[in-house]
C-alpha cells in the first residue's frame, strides 16, 4: 500500500486527489492520505469528499507524519522547486506537474536532487499517457512534418505562465518524444490578449533530422481543439487527443483493393485499436508502479527539462519577434 498526498488544492490538485481516490476504491494498492494547501479552507474542501483524508496547511505538517511515500506536486510553477525539493529531502517520491520548473537552473537542481536522494521523480506531461498517443508509438518510422493545434477557451487558471508553458508544452513534449532529434531552429510569434502573458502563439520548429513542426496554441479561442497531425514516408497520421482517436492513411498499401485517390495511388485508411482511458488515471498508475518497483518513470525529469528548454527558446523567439516588429509601439504588448 502506497500512502500518497496531493500538494496544492487548485484545479489540478483536485483532479489528482479524485484519481488517487478512484484508484484506491479499485484496490490498486494506493491510499490518499492528505491534501496540503496554504489555505486550509481549500485543502478542507477537497479532503471532505474523501473519508480519512487529512487537510493540512504546510509541508512541515506533512513530513512529520509517518508513512507518506509519494506525492503529487500541483502548486503554481514558481513553487515547484521549493515544494518538490522539500518532499524529496524528506524521502518522498514526487510527480511534479508540468512545466517542471520556471527556469532551467531550477530544473537542473531538481534532477540533481532526485539523483542524490534516490527518489522516484516524474514530470506530469499528461498527453504521453493519452491512449491515442500510446497507440501511435508503434507506427513511428521517420516523421518529417507536424501540424499541431491546441486551442482552449479562456479560464483564469495558470495565468502565472505564458500559453507556451501552459498549453503548448504538452505538444512540444509529444513531438520531441516522437522525433528524437535535436532542435535546429525556432521561429515564433505570440501576443497577450486577455492577460499580461502571451495568450496565443504560433511556432515553426526545425530539427537536425530535417523534420519541421508547426505549433499553434491559444487560450482565447471560441472552441476547444486538441489535434496533432504528421507525415512520414508514405504515411499521414492524425491524432485527436480529446476523442482518443488515431487515423492512419498509408499510400501504396499491400491491399491493392483499396480505393484509389488523387493520381490513382492506392490509399489504405486504418484505425489502430485504442483502449479508452482517462490519461490522468494512466499517468498516476504509471507513477505508482515506478514508486513500487523503484524503476525509471515513463516521463523522467530529464524529459521535462528538455521540453522546458525548447519552450523557453520559443518564448525568447517571441520576445525577439515583438522587439523586431515593435509590437509595443502598436499597443499589442503591455509594458
Amino acid at each position: 500500500m502506497i500512502n500518497v498526498a496531493v500538494i496544492g488544492a487548485g484545479a489540478f490538485g483536485r483532479n489528482h486527489a479524485r484519481v488517487y481516490h478512484e484508484l484506491q476504491q479499485a484496490n490498486e494498492g494506493v491510499r490518499l492520505a492528505a491534501v496540503v494547501d496554504s489555505e486550509h479552507s481549500r485543502a478542507a474542501a477537497v479532503a471532505k469528499d474523501y473519508p480519512g483524508v487529512r487537510a493540512l496547511t504546510s509541508l512541515h505538517e506533512l513530513t512529520q507524519q509517518d508513512g507518506i511515500q509519494a506525492a503529487s506536486v500541483a502548486v503554481p510553477t514558481m513553487a515547484h522547486t521549493e515544494v518538490a525539493s522539500t518532499l524529496m529531502q524528506a524521502g518522498i517520491d514526487v510527480l511534479i506537474e508540468k512545466p517542471l520548473a520556471p527556469t532551467l537552473k531550477e530544473a537542473d537542481e531538481l534532477i540533481r536532487l532526485a539523483r542524490s536522494t534516490g527518489r522516484i521523480a516524474q514530470v506530469g506531461h499528461l498527453e504521453r499517457f493519452n491512449p491515442a498517443v500510446r497507440a501511435t508509438l508503434p507506427l513511428l518510422t521517420h516523421p518529417m512534418f507536424f501540424e499541431v493545434h491546441r486551442l482552449s477557451v479562456f479560464t483564469p487558471r495558470s495565468l502565472d505562465v505564458d500559453v507556451v508553458l501552459d498549453l503548448m508544452i504538452h505538444d512540444l513534449d509529444v513531438v520531441l518524444s516522437f522525433v528524437r532529434s535535436p532542435v535546429k531552429d525556432v521561429r515564433a510569434v505570440g501576443l497577450p490578449i486577455l492577460s499580461p502573458k502571451v495568450d496565443i502563439a504560433n511556432v515553426r520548429m526545425e530539427f537536425e533530422s530535417g523534420c519541421v513542426a508547426n505549433f499553434t496554441a491559444s487560450r482565447v479561442s471560441t472552441e476547444r481543439v486538441r489535434k496533432l497531425r504528421f507525415f512520414q514516408p508514405r504515411q499521414y497520421i492524425s491524432i485527436d487527443y480529446g476523442r482518443q482517436d488515431v487515423l492512419v492513411f498509408t499510400v501504396d498499401a499491400p491491399d491493392r483493393t483499396a480505393k484509389p485517390s488523387i493520381g490513382g495511388a492506392p490509399i489504405q485508411v486504418t484505425k489502430p485499436p485504442v483502449t479508452q482511458e482517462e490519461p490522468l488515471h494512466a499517468e498516476l498508475r504509471s507513477f505508482l508502479n515506478a514508486v513500487r518497483q523503484r524503476s525509471q518513470p515513463m516521463v523522467p525529469l530529464e524529459d521535462g527539462r528538455r521540453s522546458l528548454a525548447v519552450a523557453l527558446d520559443i518564448l525568447a523567439a517571441i520576445a525577439e519577434h515583438s522587439r523586431r516588429v515593435n509590437l509595443e509601439a502598436l499597443g499589442a504588448v503591455r509594458k
